[in-house]
């Protein structure tokens, strides 16, 4: 026999990207799901294959230093029934000197990208011959791989989605932002498998890296480390919260995470400026679904950020409401981190599912600002032992806040106060643009025997006050909605609960503040000496904030803090209320002109109305959205937008792909600043 010779082969990267769901990263390299089938075509001169004769046999090799005990590289016959434990060959069809081969990878397989070598043999004779790389990512699809999710409806909104929305805001008024993750853009993968090559375990030990990354544990612990890059070890987002962001941009300004990975990647692996907590959150989203790990954003209000680990949150305040002697511990008005779903056979059973991971670089893990995977569940029982990081999730959603109110001779009073830390934790619903609130996967309901039992495992008390209806009673009211470039009112409700008549001092204070519990200057006060409260009787006392008081110190958070505090003169007995007020920025409108169709022109036009009783300055409208317009679009207004006048332009776009896409817009200006807005279009396939 002569020897058989490949002349040429065919990956089949348009087929196989559609049945491994990754079509979307493009037709130029094949990216396939790990312990499913691809098929790959090789053509052959001279004479074709002839089983008996003609030996064929595959390597696939991945990372620098590929071995077989590792995991890392296999070689394997063609073969009529394939293995079950490791990759597999087998013949599919034959048409004279062309082969169809079906290679499957085992469902343990490590992801990453892979050389791919066919060698063949006739006789003693023996060629081999590189017929290209591929790309192979965890598989949600597959009942045994580790990141398996049952649901179609789930997979393709954790996993498939490349867009969303990120819950802001406050407790009391709960915002969302539009997102484009965009994981499956050019370019983001190989950036994804940068990343995890530049990570500090892998510079330490290249083949143990390699060789752990068919787990998602430990991808999960990677890329939560690699986001933020407090390791100095080349993470993609450098944080900051002090509003000092001229030398890069805002945190409030990004739309999206291909943005950031792209500059990441452009300028050698330096840290973008800058991110904070949704946006750490956001772009280790887009990591972990490009890699295949389901994965969301989500959002827990009143976070608490425990440094030194006894799950009590000590305020201190001065008797006008002033923040006083600050302790490390703060309450953020919201937190983000990530879920990723997996299963857990590094722990007992029980702990499959979602997993918390926290790259916002907070407190360090092993000697790393890295946060989880921390099993939802393991939170929700006050399994505190449990890996990884668990005590600090916990404290998150479950600590005490207490408020001291520091009096003038240096004395201090324990305040009653009932706002409570971890609630309404949120994120978007699968394949809805509405909020599923998911807090009863992280903890028991308040005051439940249950809630108690998990208290006292974690080794603690749950001293929360219940409501006592005897007393003194305080809230903050808000009449209507606080707009930017208006004056609103706030109001402090006063209940007296008993039946005699009661005589205190109200003292209402009103700071701008950072969304991580930071207070700037004071731009609201009101201090009455004398309320007098008869029997079981309710009182309200108005504050007016006048926009020419808060307008200067306005933080890009767009928050007010209200602090009330209620001084019993008989007993000294004081209560503190405190609300967060979210002041709304005006609403950016979209346009759609023509029949949206994929590659025709379409028309977006984009408006804004200034509130502010000033003119706009620097204006940009910054548009993107995946599968609509080709990456970022800029457009600088020339003028100055006056009072009450409206920002406007067109944008022409040529859709690229079909189904549901979100049109997201950003404006910026010197005096408005992080305005966000999007519009859902459904594009149609062209007509055949």
């Amino acid at each position: 026999f002569a020897d058989l010779v490949l002349e040429t082969w065919d990956l089949q990267c348009e087929r196989n990207g559609r049945e491994h769901r990754t079509a979307e990263m493009g037709c130029q390299q094949l990216v396939v799901r790990r312990g499913q089938p691809f098929t790959i075509t090789l053509h052959f001169s001279g004479r074709g294959y002839e089983e008996g004769v003609d030996k064929l046999a595959f390597n696939v090799e991945t990372g620098p230093c590929p071995i077989e005990t590792s995991g890392t590289r296999s070689h394997f016959a063609v073969t009529d029934f394939p293995e079950e434990s490791g990759w597999s060959a087998v013949v599919q069809q034959q048409h004279g000197g062309s082969l169809s081969v079906s290679l499957c990878s085992p469902t343990s397989a490590r992801v990453g990208r892979y050389s791919l070598t066919l060698e063949t043999s006739t006789g003693y004779q023996g060629t081999s011959c590189h017929i290209g790389d591929f790309v192979l990512l965890f598989n949600a699809w597959h009942p045994e791989d580790t990141v398996f999710l049952r649901d179609e409806d789930e997979r393709r909104e954790y996993v498939l989605c490349q867009q969303g929305l990120i819950y802001q805001g406050a407790r009391d008024y709960i915002t969302s932002t539009p997102w484009n993750f965009g994981q499956f853009e050019d370019d983001i993968l190989s950036i994804c498998l940068k990343l995890l090559d530049t990570n500090p375990k892998f510079l330490r030990d290249q083949n143990q890296d390699c060789s752990r990354r068919n787990d998602p544990v430990y991808i999960g612990r990677v890329v939560s480390a690699m986001v933020n890059c407090n390791d100095e070890d080349r993470g993609v987002l450098a944080g900051r919260w002090d509003n000092h962001y001229e030398d890069g941009m805002s945190p409030m300004a990004w739309i999206g995470s291909v943005d950031i990975l792209k500059r990441w990647k452009k300028f050698g692996c330096q840290p973008v400026k800058y991110g904070q907590c949704w946006v750490f959150a956001a772009v280790a989203c887009t990591v972990m679904r490009c890699l295949g790990i389901p994965s969301r954003v989500v959002t827990n209000y009143n976070s608490a950020h425990d440094t030194n680990g006894n799950l009590v949150i000590d305020r201190y305040l001065s008797e006008t409401g002033e923040e006083d002697r600050r302790s490390r511990d703060m309450i953020w008005n919201f937190h983000c981190w990530v879920e990723s779903w997996m299963a857990r056979p590094d722990l007992a059973p029980g702990y499959d599912g979602w997993q918390a991971l926290d790259p916002t670089p907070q407190e360090k893990s092993e000697g790393v600002f890295c946060c989880g995977p921390a099993p939802v569940r393991a939170i929700k029982e006050g399994d505190l032992q449990l890996k990884y990081d668990i005590p600090f999730v916990f404290a998150e959603v479950n600590a005490d806040v207490v408020y001291w109110v520091v009096q003038r001779d240096g004395s201090q009073k324990k305040s009653t106060h009932s706002s409570v830390v971890g609630k309404n934790i949120s994120t978007k619903s699968v394949g809805r643009d509405s909020r599923e609130d998911i807090t009863h996967t992280y903890k028991y309901p308040e005051g439940s025997e249950k809630e108690r039992e998990v208290f006292a495992k974690a080794e603690r008390e749950k001293s929360s006050l219940r409501e006592e209806d005897e007393g003194l009673h305080l809230k903050i009211k808000l009449s209507e909605g606080a707009n930017n470039g208006c004056d609103f009112s706030v109001f402090a409700v006063i209940n007296n609960n008993t039946d005699t008549e009661r005589v205190c001092r109200l003292m209402l204070c009103a700071r701008t503040a950072s969304y991580n519990g930071t207070v700037g200057p004071q731009c609201g006060m009101k201090d009455l000496l004398n309320v007098t409260l008869a029997p079981r009787a309710e009182k309200s006392v108005p504050l007016r904030v006048l926009y020419e008081k808060y307008g200067q110190s306005l933080t890009q958070d767009n928050l007010i803090k209200v602090v009330a505090l209620l001084t019993e003169y008989q007993t000294g007995d004081v209560v503190v209320a405190i609300r967060d007020v979210y002041i709304q920025n005006p609403e950016i409108k979209i346009r759609i002109l023509g029949e949206p169709m994929q590659k025709r022109k379409l028309v977006a036009e984009i408006s804004l109305v200034n509130p502010l009783a000033a003119p706009l300055n620097n204006c940009v409208f910054v548009v993107e959205g995946t599968g609509l317009t080709d990456g970022q679009q800029i457009k600088e207004l020339e003028e100055p937008v006056e009072p009450q006048a409206e920002a406007k332009f067109r944008l022409d776009f040529v859709p690229r792909q079909t189904g549901l896409r979100k049109l997201m817009v950003d404006f910026e200006s010197d005096k408005l600043t992080g305005v966000k807005g999007y519009r859902n279009v459904i594009i149609a396939p062209q007509p055949k």
